[in-house]
């Protein structure tokens, strides 16, 4: 017959090991938030439908940059190069990129500029269907995606700068869209 400390221990590890056994399918930390059937992604260089794209400054590029920046520093993805090896595709094209002049001086000379641009991102796995986890469903193949930034020159602002604003904005955003519902 068991002492009664070595009683209360037995029934103190089997509490502990009945605990443990139940809460082995939870996943802990940011891992939580993203599916758990993707370990990798291909995130091919984004087209860029606009006009004011010249090849030094290519904001398809430059926004594939960001989001590749932002899934690696967020997510618990790797980034890989070819889609072949990926366990899944983010693709996304800039539809819009537009430029208005929100406050002009009375000289004609704009005081302050409003960016805007809008990205189509799909996110798919390698058969080609689109990734929706939980119970609710993506609501379409393609999610559009807006963002805008305002350059003020008298503030020291650039193009540059507002445009490099507007870019890591909207790789928060697609990234953020890779989150599971709850």
């Amino acid at each position: 017959m068991l002492a009664r400390p070595d009683r209360w221990l037995a029934v103190c590890l089997a509490v502990v090991l009945l605990a443990a056994a139940g809460c082995a399918s939870y996943r802990i930390g940011n891992n939580t938030l993203y599916a758990a059937n993707v370990r990798t992604i291909s995130v091919p260089v984004f087209q860029c439908d606009s006009f004011r794209t010249t090849p030094a400054i290519d904001i398809g590029e430059r926004l594939t940059e960001a989001v590749c920046k932002e899934i690696e520093k967020r997510t618990p993805f790797k980034v890989v190069g070819s889609e072949e090896a990926a366990d899944s595709v983010l693709t996304g094209r800039v539809v819009s990129d537009t430029k208005r002049m929100v406050v002009e001086s009375p000289t004609d000379q704009s005081r302050q500029v409003e960016l805007n641009y809008q990205v189509l991102v799909t996110w798919a796995d390698r058969g080609g269907t689109v990734i929706a986890s939980g119970d609710v469903p993506l609501p379409a193949a393609t999610v559009d995606v807006g963002q805008a930034a305002s350059l003020v020159p008298e503030f020291g602002r650039s193009v540059a700068s507002t445009q490099q604003e507007a870019i890591v904005k909207l790789a928060q955003q697609i990234v953020g869209l890779m989150e599971e519902p709850w």
